[in-house]
């Protein structure tokens, strides 16, 4: 059983919380989006409460174990900063002399953010003796970081072999709160949105879906191979030839279980994957031969908000099509103003489903936004997470 942060004795110990900083940086250092640094802020602030000494450890980007300046934790810091109102101190390395020296002089109540964990390739190995070291800089770990939860690493999995008390933070007990929610025993309606690039990522939560939905919609390039399977000419649109077959036999075990899936009828055709390339809307028996498709269109938009309209759950990862570019978001744009107008649990878990949200203004409308991508999509499939099983005991 998982033990939250609130079930532990953390009060005025060394307490090493593993988030996720993973942020999208610009060219210049500069945070696009902080709304992970955010999401872990009643955590950190429950601890601060409790005058814990917090060693905050995350990793940035993915520099392959090597020091990399540009995904130094440095402006995560400074965001940090601002949104607790309060001195946040860091290191020049997550382990080491001088970053036990700098853990040393902490007094209850300092917040220390350790640099990238990723610096170091035995991170990724999930290697024992980085763990221990790790282990030796606190009296208490909690892992708050759902976002890689779906990874075993050092900071995650091995660290917790080594510590007494482990345990969960806020965040953690959010996102697989809600998940329960809407997969364990969830009010119906249930309605899977499903959209991205590719049915091979999506295949695994497809399948598991099957049994527990009562409705699935498919968007995105993905929705391309479906169409494609059942005979559909795509023209020179994105999709996997070797799913065909598969997404065929997809759409067989889908009606035999009586779950009702949703495909577009027309779609948004470009002669190019470009911000200038000329557009037009066509039902999806109509696409050019030296056309590719890259939005839903408006017909599809209005049979996929009929489709959810009497939802009472909606699980949604992916968008439904090229929404980086302002021609092809119309479609993701206008389901974000369905789902929010339905009257359901609203759970939505991918990074560009949730970029799109944000674009849109629309996510405090929303039930739950989860912070996880790759951990949302394996919670989809009905796996489990190693992050998670290492702190259920």
């Amino acid at each position: 059983m998982i033990r939250y942060i609130n079930e532990i004795d953390i009060k005025k110990k060394r307490l090493l919380i593993r988030v996720d900083f993973n942020v999208s940086l610009d060219d210049y250092g500069n945070i696009r989006d902080d709304s992970r640094i955010r999401a872990i802020l009643p955590t950190v602030e429950y601890a601060l409460d409790e005058e814990s000494k917090i060693i905050l450890l995350s990793h940035v980007g993915r520099p392959g174990g090597k020091i990399k300046k540009e995904l130094s934790m440095a402006p995560i810091a400074r965001r940090l900063k601002r949104l607790l109102k309060k001195e946040v101190k860091t290191t020049k390395d997550c382990i080491g002399k001088e970053t036990e020296e700098a853990i040393n002089a902490m007094q209850p109540g300092d917040v220390l953010l350790l640099e990238n964990v990723r610096f170091h390739k035995e991170e990724e190995e999930n290697d024992d003796t980085f763990a221990k070291k790790l282990a030796n800089l606190c009296d208490v770990f909690i892992n708050d970081a759902f976002a890689t939860a779906h990874r075993a690493h050092a900071s995650t999995v091995a660290v917790t072999r080594f510590v007494k008390d482990c345990g969960a933070g806020f965040l953690m007990k959010n996102e697989l709160d809600y998940f329960a929610r809407a997969m364990g025993d969830p009010i119906r309606p249930l309605v899977a949105i499903i959209g991205g690039a590719k049915v091979s990522s999506k295949l695994g939560a497809i399948e598991n879906l099957i049994d527990k939905v009562d409705k699935i919609i498919i968007g995105g390039a993905m929705a391309n191979t479906f169409l494609a399977g059942v005979e559909c000419n795509v023209g020179k649109s994105k999709i996997e030839p070797e799913y065909l077959g598969i997404a065929k036999q997809i759409l067989r075990s889908i009606r035999k279980k009586k779950v009702k899936i949703y495909l577009p009828v027309d779609c948004v055709v470009a002669d190019r994957f470009d911000p200038k390339a000329e557009t037009m809307v066509v039902p999806i028996q109509e696409i050019p031969d030296s056309w590719m498709v890259l939005d839903i269109g408006p017909a599809t938009v209005t049979l996929y908000g009929e489709a959810i309209q009497n939802a009472k759950t909606i699980i949604w990862n992916g968008p439904m099509g090229a929404f980086e570019m302002d021609q092809f978001s119309r479609g993701t744009y206008a389901m974000v103003n369905h789902v929010v107008n339905t009257y359901a649990l609203t759970i939505v878990g991918g990074g560009d489903t949730d970029a799109a949200i944000h674009r849109t203004g629309e996510s405090s409308k929303f039930s739950y936004i989860s912070t996880g991508g790759g951990a949302f999509l394996d919670l989809m499939e009905g796996k489990k997470l190693p992050a998670i099983v290492a702190l259920d005991l």
